[in-house]
C-alpha cells in the first residue's frame, strides 16, 4: 500500500485503500507497520484532517478496529 509522510510525533507515515477499508500505519517509535480493518472512508477524512493523529489513533483507532502487524 502506498503510504504518504505525516506530520506526527507518533506517526511516519499513514495509508489508505478506500475500496478494501484499510488503514495503514507506520509508527515512528517501533518503525511497525499496521494495518487496521473496516475503517471507513469518512473515518479516514477525520483522522487525516485531525489535530493530533497520535491523539486520534490513540482514543478512536486502538483496540476499536481489527489489526494486523506487517512489519
Amino acid at each position: 500500500m502506498q503510504r504518504q509522510y505525516v506530520e506526527s510525533s507518533a506517526l511516519n507515515s499513514a495509508g489508505y485503500d478506500p475500496n478494501a477499508k484499510i488503514l495503514e500505519l507506520e509508527f515512528r517509535d517501533s518503525g511497525g507497520i499496521w494495518q487496521y480493518f473496516g475503517f471507513q472512508p469518512s473515518t479516514y477524512k477525520k483522522f487525516i484532517s485531525s489535530e493530533s493523529l497520535g491523539n486520534f489513533f490513540v482514543t478512536r483507532i486502538k483496540g476499536k478496529y481489527p489489526e494486523l502487524r506487517i512489519k
